[in-house]
């Protein structure tokens, strides 16, 4: 009979390569936020693409904060905004991630109910949130927010993947169209009726 490894034998495992560790998780794709909050001093915003969804019931999203970013202090108890960006807000995933355009404007929406966190205007999709829960993530903390309010826009969004930003390009003509993950994906001919319906109505 083979002895199963220790946790002595685990130890002895060399340690994984930083950088291709984080190659690796660069091949997943993701969409691209703004989480966007208030401060005493104005309003403030963090890019992140380390998001997910987490519950329907309660409404629960996740996000990945740096220990050392100072969204992750000041989302502890401050309700935020989670912007998802439009595939041609890449200036404004830049803004928010360090790399300011001095002459951007940034496009705060003024349309929001007071007592809100700050939000941004043209986004394919913006969920208000209060924070929830938060755990501990190694050098990151995990931060649960509920989410009170969901906006949904038209508009393609933008996509990181490789290091690098790009858009979603053009859909497989020849895979499924999935009307609901709660039933049977569509055949193909069926898919491909339907966005050649979608894209004559929208001539």
């Amino acid at each position: 009979m083979t002895a199963q490894g220790t946790d002595s034998d685990r130890d002895g495992d060399a340690a994984i390569d930083p950088r291709q560790f984080r190659r690796c998780l660069g091949r997943f794709s993701t969409g691209v936020t703004v989480v966007t909050y208030r401060t005493a001093d104005g309003e403030r915003g963090a890019t992140m693409n380390s998001f997910t969804s987490v519950s329907l019931d309660p409404p629960l999203v996740l996000l990945s904060l740096a220990r050392a970013a100072q969204a992750c202090a000041a989302l502890e108890a401050t309700p935020f905004a989670i912007n998802v960006l439009r595939a041609d807000q890449m200036d404004v995933a830049l803004q928010f991630a360090g790399r300011p355009n001095p002459r951007l404007r940034v496009p705060w929406d003024t349309t929001g109910a007071v007592g809100e966190p700050p939000a941004l205007a043209g986004t394919v999709a913006t969920l208000i949130c209060r924070p929830w829960r938060r755990y501990d993530g190694g050098d990151h903390v995990l931060q649960l927010g509920e989410v009170l309010r969901a906006e949904l826009r038209e508009g393609e969004p933008l996509v990181f993947a490789d290091g690098r930003f790009m858009s979603t390009g053009l859909p497989l003509m020849d895979g499924p169209l999935i009307y609901s993950l709660d039933g049977p994906p569509a055949p193909g001919w069926a898919g491909f009726a339907h966005r050649l319906h979608h894209t004559a109505g929208a001539c």
